[in-house]
Formats: C-alpha cells, structure tokens, sequence
C-alpha cells in the first residue's frame, strides 16, 4: 500500500494468517483454480470458487476470455452436486444429473449497462448476458421472471461455456448484486430481530435469509434449559426475502419472554457444494446467552434493564465536532488492576460505577480539565474471549522476573488464546454488549450493566464513544462463530471477483458492506447503539473499507433520531475513522470509498498519519523506522546516534545537514496539521522562495498530498493510539539514552501539544498523560493484562515488565533489552505525577479559548499563521499565531494567541517583527500552573521577539483592549 496510508490493526495479523494463507494460494492459481478447462476435464467443478456474477434479475456477468464457444448455459439443482466430467454438465461422482436439475440459456445482452458499470466497476469490462428459456422447452428464449429467478437462487448455479457439444469452462455464481435487486427495496424497510411486546407475552421474529430453503425458529422458553429439546416453529417466507414468526399466533402460552432461540436454516452452501442445516443465532440480537451460544428475547425499553444512572444522566453537549478532545479507552485495561474497585467488577463495565475509584477519579480530573469524551475499544460482542470468568486463563503472577525477561511474555503468550484479554476487533454480534466485560452475561443483564457503564461516564462529564468495526467478521463460512455467512452465503463477505474466496485485506474475513443489506445491518446497528443506549459518537475501524455513501446512509440515519421521538439528537453524534486507502478496494476499485480526502462536505473525520509520522519521525508501522527521530523525538537538534536496523550502514541520526533539512519538512507537517491540516490552508513552507506560499495539497507527505481535509472536522489528530508503541515508548526508543526523565516528560508534553492545540478534534491513547508504557511492545493487541493494565494511582507506569511478546517484537528484542533493564529509563512517581500535570494543563490551554478551536476552514486560513516559518525557521520550532483582530471575533476576551512549540534541547529566541505591538503574556494556565520552566518565557512587545525554554510549549494570549 501507499506510504501514505496505515495498514490495518495489526492485532488481527495472526487470527486470519491461515486464512490469507488460504485465499493467497487460491488467488494464485488464477482463473483455472475457479474453473474447470476442456484441457482438465476429469476434475469437478469447484462450486466454492465463482466468476460469473448475477446482478440483475436480467443480467449475468462473466469474464469474457473464459473458456471458448458460443454458447452460454446456466444449470441448477436444489441440492447441489453438480460437476463438470470429460467436457459435460454430470451429478455427483460423474453419474446423472441430481433430480431437479435443469438448464437455461444465457444470451448475449450487449453492454454492459450504465447502471450495473456504476455499482460494480470492478465488473465493468465483463461480458453480458441474459438467462432465458432454453431451446426446445416451452419458453424457449423467453426471459426469466422474478419469481423463478428467486427459485433459483436457493441452489447451486452453474455458468458453463460450451463449443459443440463440449463444455470448456464452467463457474460457480456470484449473487449478492441480484439478490438486492430483487429484495433489498422492500427488505430494508423491515426491522429484524426478535420484537418483544410490551407486555412480554408475545415476540416477533424476523430473518433476511432469500435463499434459504427452509427455516425453523428454536425456542427454549425462559426457565427450560438449554441441553432440552426446543420448541420449533416453522416461519414463514416474505415476498422481500424475509423469513418471520409471530409469536402471539405460533403459541400464545409460551414465556416469550427472556426466551432463548436460535434458528435453524436450510440453505445451499457453495463452500462446501450441498444444502446444510445451519443452527446460527440472530444477526439482529440484542441480547444473549453467556458465551453468545443463544440469542435472547429482551426489550431494551424494559425498565429492568435501564439503571437509574443511565436513566437520569444528562447526555454531556459538545458543541461541535472540532470541541472533541477524545480519550481512547479498553474497558479491561480501565480497571483490571485498579485495587479500589471490588475484585468482582475489576475489567468490567461496573467498574464505571465506582465514583471514587482510581480509574472514575482520573477520568473526572480530566473531564474538568477539558476532556470531552471517552473512546471505548470494541464493546459488541467479541468472538474471542470466554465470557465466563472461571473460564478464563491466566498468567500467573510475573512480577518476580527482571525487567528484560523473556518469561513474562513467553508466560502471556501460553494464555493468550484463552485469557480475558483481547483488543476485541473480532466482530461475533454487531449489537450486543459484549459479555466478558459483564459480571452476568446472561440476556438482559449485560444491557443493563453496559447502560451503567454510559451513565456513570455521563455523569462524570464525559461522552461516549464505541469503536465499530463493520469491515470483517471474526470468521466466515461454516465456522461456529460464523453468523452472517451462515445465513446467506456468500452474500455479507466480500469475495475475491474471480476465485469466490473471502477478501482478507483487513486482516481477517471481510464484510462488503457496499451490499445494500449489508449496509442496512451496519446502518441499523449503529442507530440501536445511539438511540438505546445514548451512545454519542462512532470510530469506524478501517472506514476507508466502507464507501463514502454508506458512511452517509449512517449520517443520514443518526440525522433523523430526535429528542422527542427517539430520546436523542442523532445530528450531534460525532462519526470519525480510519480512512487509510488499501486492499482489494484501494484507489476506489470496488466504489467511491470513505478515505482521506473524500469526505468532504460530510463532517466525517479520519485520523491524520501526518502529524503523528512528523512527531513521531517516520511511520509506526514501518520496522525501518524504529530510531528515526521526528520533531517530537529530537531529530536533528538531539541526535540519537543509532544505528540504522535494516542493515544500511550509518546512523539513524546523526545532526547532519540532511536531517535538519528533514527536520524543517516535518515541522512544516506538523503547522499544516496545527491548522487542520487543510488542502487550501496556505502559509511558507521550509522550500519556499522569498515571499511565496505553499499550500496545504502542494505539500508532500511520502508522494502525497499532506493537506486533504476540506474542514477540520474531517480531520483528528493523533500522536499515539492502542495501535504500535504508546508515546513514552516512542521516546524511549528515539530520543538520546542520556536523555534525563525530566526531559522525557517534557518532550512527552511537547509531543502532545501538538493535538491538544490543533485546530481539529484531538484524540489522546488513555494514559499517554501518565507516561503510559507497554513495555515497547508495538502490537498489543493480546498481550494480556501484563502489558496492557493502566496504574491510575501513578505508582507505575508499565515499563520494565519483560520483553514484549515474541511474535510482533522479538527481531527487535537485541535493542529492547538494555532498555528496558535500564533504571534510568522508568519513571518515578514524581515523573508520572509531572507529566499528568502538564497533560491536565494542555487541556485547560485547549479550552480556555474558542481561537485553539475556530470550527470553519475560513476562519482559520483568515486566522491562523505561522511567523519565522520558511526556509530560515529555527530548527525544531514552531510559532502559531491565532489573530483574533481579523474577521469576526471569536474571543471577545482576546486579541489573539501565540503558541511556541520548542523541541529542541535549548532556549530559542524568535523574532516575530510582525507581532510588535501586541502585548502578549504567558496565559494564565501556565502563569498559574506547576511548571516552573514555562514561566521563564518572555515577550518583547517593542521588538517582537519571544524567547521559549528548551523542550517547552508556551502559550501567550493578547488581551483585547
């Protein structure tokens, strides 16, 4: 992929390695490993692998250079079992065609049209064809209606190529383009699930499964266990693909409610070539049994399962998107080690119940500070983690070990697949909280505690944000954990156009949710959360998988919820992501996707790798980069001297006359990225001649441009995230090794500034403010509570507990280890307790005035400059000016604010002769804060020159007179 984008979360690299594996080799025989030849005419045909697309009720699409011949048939069976054998159409074993089978021609239809071209470009160049009657059958030639056509696809279908009487290819079907021609129109007005009455004596059920040919709901009444036969009652197919049951009718003595069901569905599977029996829960649960093995009957209206701190806590109003200041937070790191929370509640959501908490007291601190919202790592229901705690396996207790051990992860990594830990980005039930997070788990009472979990952060101030993840599935085919693809095959996982095999580009099995019910599952999903459980605002993980129209089909949906009808303004829920541009639906391949710089106009934000590589000094995805020191980390101004890690000779850094050429690039970045990183904001960068000015889209980011957003609601700005190393990592591994604690903490705070202050939504990794450290590791997506539990009481900060696990981390172990066995390198508690001082203060900086936060990109181009920028900029220094004396006022208690951001080691004096005359001072959150360096700046009103501390950030505000 382009340097300029991310790959996906690395935590899921080793759950879907096999199936990479799997489609790599399956991609790799191309177009003869998805069909059989006229040259291989004794192997059957592979029904799991399809190029032949149906996507129209009247148009078929298939690779033209696909075998040879003039005639063109699709053949059908109910049951499966058909095969290709010595150049004709055979049953199973080579014998007779299976009872049922029957064949239709497929006519040439001419263009491909305009309309199909548009919703599947990648298909564009495919020849066209329409079945019909076959020769010599009463309806010859006529075509089919929709009627059959929806016959047909409940079984196996066959496209075949013949010349004579001799078949020279054969494909399996694709067919989620013509299901939603037939029934996505009237399908998506449907609400699915299971529909408890008010008075609970009833449910309805609803199931989208068009090409089931049969399907059975299993009841286990509340009380009946789940090892005792069920109640089964048949459902009955709608017109729109549904399958539905009403409960009041079927039987109107059943407990309806707390029931438990499954249903069981009948459907031909192309993967496994036969009909199957699939036992699957519902996609549309809104409850389930401990360990997601039933689906439950709830209603989440029921007043059991709202608590009264949900009920009565006001949902917390920020203004605006470019208000949000966002703490990014895993619900077991919050409080799995946090000794002032009862034992039974540690790593759940109660422990957001506990007010005067370590963890509840930190986050309040914040919340007075500035913070805005709380971002909560996957909370649906997640497929890899045992949801009963007596289920779950631990490590032991590791901290006897030295602080350079191998045992501690060799001891994390022996539970890994079984402990309570995991990042979650392993999607099971979109709408469900998940259970291990939950003392019980069992149906409703997971609702009720995930509610008190969103009150208790309300209360406290702070908004909710849920981190979704609608681009994969944990799993796909028959897997037991497998629910979408088990239901209607083929249709919810994107599949490679030619092979038929699940696209894995995420990492793991993706969801194409360009296919219209697909998109209503993840449109209906999101709105559940924020309407019934007044969740107020949404991470898409790997958006730029999803099209911009489906992020604006979410928009559009939240748009519509109001207090008076739905108990919530869904026009305030904040929507941002990861718009990295990668895959099979890269450079907008599949549709026009929602990445960088294609949200415009839609206030949607994406997360800015600019800033953070330009901090950080190269990309934390990118192993070569592991020394190379950014504006944050000391580049040129404080050489590191490490050697080069991939074998070039040299030091990363060195002082030479090339780095601080890269140095002024960066800073450069990281002014556009303070400004919004705007395409049209414009001011001199580091290359620009006497008087001439770059903008935003004209500066270069790896061959990109680094300017893409339209407004700075598009985009968040970001220095670290649970992705790769926390900051305090990142400056233990960049910065000189001499480098003092007290200068690690400032340069931490430095590198912070730069969010806190940009003039977009700033979004912070929880306990980055506290010197978070997870032992260098730089994929902890299951590395357990060892390295991944935060000390809200500042006694620790993680560092020094082994080496980080082997498996994302052991060719760099060599430069790890004298680190870490360095006590030189663990803060104390004083350390801790300066930096979350200096944190809490940037938040008060970022909120003291509307100037950090001018909302329009008008505004800031009108606005925003960057003095003593320019080819002659001082190295590792940055100079914003935010003039308040131009255009309409923001702050009627300012005339403007200057912000100097000095990285490097020494104090520097700037002179600024455009600024003369302003009377600047030190704002008061510094004047009056815990930071005696920052109180030595000083400002020359007469001169216009500002002298600022090494390894500071100074903020001077001009009061209007």
């Amino acid at each position: 992929m382009p340097r300029s984008s991310s790959p996906p979360t690395p935590g899921r690299r080793v759950a879907a390695l096999t199936a990479a594996v799997t489609a790599l080799l399956a991609g790799a025989t191309g177009l003869g490993g998805a069909l059989t030849s006229a040259a291989d005419p004794g192997d059957p045909v592979d029904a799991a692998q399809q190029a032949a697309h149906w996507v129209r009720e009247d148009v078929v699409l298939v690779p033209g250079d696909l075998g040879k011949g003039d005639d063109w048939t699709l053949w059908t069976t109910p049951e499966g079992g058909l095969a290709v054998r010595d150049g004709q159409v055979r049953g199973p074993g080579g014998g007779e065609l299976p009872d049922g089978a029957a064949s239709y021609d497929l006519e040439p239809a001419g263009d491909v049209p305009d309309d199909v071209a548009h919703d599947f470009p990648a298909l564009a160049g495919h020849t066209a064809l329409a079945p019909v009657g076959s020769a010599g059958t009463a309806r010859a030639g006529d075509r089919l209606g929709r009627a059959e056509v929806a016959e047909l696809l409940t079984g196996q279908l066959l496209v075949t190529r013949s010349s004579g009487d001799r078949v020279t290819a054969a494909t399996g079907m694709q067919v989620p383009g013509v299901l939603d021609d037939l029934y996505s129109e009237q399908a998506s007005q449907r609400t699915f699930g299971a529909q408890r009455h008010p008075s609970g004596r009833w449910a309805s059920f609803a199931l989208w499964a068009p090409t089931a040919q049969d399907v059975d709901l299993l009841v286990w009444p509340a009380g009946r266990g789940l090892g005792d036969d069920p109640e089964r009652f048949d459902t009955v197919r709608q017109r729109d693909g549904s399958w539905t049951l009403d409960g009041k009718r079927a039987a109107k003595r059943l407990a309806w409610d707390g029931a438990r069901y499954r249903y069981a569905v009948t459907v031909y599977v192309p993967s496994t070539g036969k009909v199957e029996t699939n036992v699957v829960t519902d996609p549309y649960s809104h409850a389930l049994t401990l360990d997601s093995t039933h689906s439950v009957v709830v209603d989440l209206d029921d007043e059991r399962w709202q608590p009264k701190v949900w009920r009565q806590a006001r949902q917390p109003v920020v203004e605006r998107a470019v208000d949000q200041t966002i703490y990014e937070l895993h619900v077991r790191d919050f409080s799995i080690s946090d000794e002032t929370v009862p034992t039974e509640e540690r790593g759940t959501y109660l422990a957001f119940g506990e007010k005067r908490s370590d963890g509840m007291t930190h986050l309040r601190r914040l919340a007075d500070a500035g913070m805005t919202t709380v971002h909560l790592l996957p909370t649906f229901d997640i497929a890899t983690i045992p949801e009963d705690r007596a289920d779950q396996a631990t490590a032991g207790d590791l901290s006897g070990f030295a602080p350079d051990g191998e045992e501690q992860q060799a001891a994390v990594a022996d539970v890994a697949a079984s402990d309570g830990f995991n990042w979650g980005y392993d999607p099971y039930h979109f709408s469900v909280p998940e259970g291990s997070y939950a003392t019980d788990a069992d149906g409703g009472a997971r609702v009720a505690e995930f509610r008190t979990m969103v009150g208790s952060l309300h209360d406290a101030g702070l908004q909710v944000v849920l981190d979704q993840v609608f681009n994969h599935t944990a799993a796909s085919g028959q897997d037991a954990t497998s629910v979408l693809d088990r239901v209607v095959p083929g249709y919810y996982q994107r599949l490679n156009p030619t092979t038929g095999a699940v696209e894995t580009s995420t990492c793991c099995q993706n969801v194409a949710t360009e296919h219209a019910m697909a998109e209503k599952l993840m449109v209906d999903s999101v709105v559940t959360w924020a309407r019934d459980y007044k969740v107020d605002g949404f991470r898409f993980d790997l958006m730029g998988h999803h099209s911009r129209s489906t992020m604006l089909a979410v928009r559009e949906a939240l748009d519509d919820l109001t207090v008076r009808e739905d108990g919530v303004d869904g026009s305030a829920v904040y929507l941002y992501g990861e718009g990295w541009n990668f895959g099979e639906v890269a450079d907008n391949a599949l549709f026009t996707q929602a990445t960088q710089g294609q949200l415009g106009g839609t206030g949607i934000g994406t997360f800015s790798d600019r800033l953070r590589d330009a901090v950080h000094g190269g990309s934390p995805v990118d192993a070569a980069s592991r020394f190379t020191q950014g504006f944050g980390t000391g580049l040129f101004t404080d050489p590191n001297g490490r050697e080069a890690t991939e074998g070039e000779p040299g030091s990363v850094n060195d002082g030479s006359g090339d780095e601080a050429a890269d140095l002024a690039h960066q800073s450069d970045l990281v002014r556009l990225g303070l400004a919004g990183n705007l395409r049209d904001f414009a001011f001199r960068a580091s290359d620009d001649g006497v008087g001439e000015v770059t903008r935003g889209a004209d500066l270069d980011y790896n061959g990109a441009p680094a300017g893409y957003a339209d407004s700075p609601e598009e985009v968040v700005t970001y220095v670290d995230a649970h992705d790769n190393e926390t900051l305090f990592d990142l400056l233990t591994l960049k910065l000189p090794q001499d480098t003092s604690m007290d200068d690690r903490v400032r340069m931490n705070t430095v590198s912070l500034a730069t969010t806190a202050l940009a003039q977009t939504p700033s979004f912070w990794h929880a306990g980055t403010d506290l010197l978070r450290s997870k032992s260098l590791d730089r994929n902890s997506y299951d590395s357990g509570d060892w390295f991944n539990a935060i000390d809200w009481s500042g006694q620790d900060n993680g560092f020094g507990r082994g080496l980080p696990p082997a498996a994302d981390n052991e060719d760099a172990w060599p430069d790890m280890a004298p680190l870490l066995a360095n006590p030189d390198l663990k803060p104390a508690p004083s350390d801790i307790a300066t930096a979350s001082r200096a944190a809490r203060e940037l938040l008060q900086l970022r909120s003291s005035t509307d100037l950090f936060r001018l909302g329009s990109a008008r505004l800031i181009e009108q606005k925003v400059s960057f003095p003593a920028a320019g080819p002659d900029a001082v190295p590792g220094v940055v100079a914003m000016s935010v003039d308040d004396t131009v255009g309409r006022d923001v702050d009627r208690r300012l005339d403007g604010v200057l912000t100097v951001l000095n990285a490097s080691p020494e104090p520097v004096t700037l002179d600024l002769p455009e600024l003369a005359g302003r009377d600047y001072r030190l704002s008061r959150v510094q004047a009056r804060g815990s930071d005696d360096v920052v109180r030595t700046t000083s400002w020359d009103e007469g001169s216009g020159t500002v002298t600022v501390p090494g390894r500071t950030v100074s903020v001077l505000v001009d009061p209007q007179r």
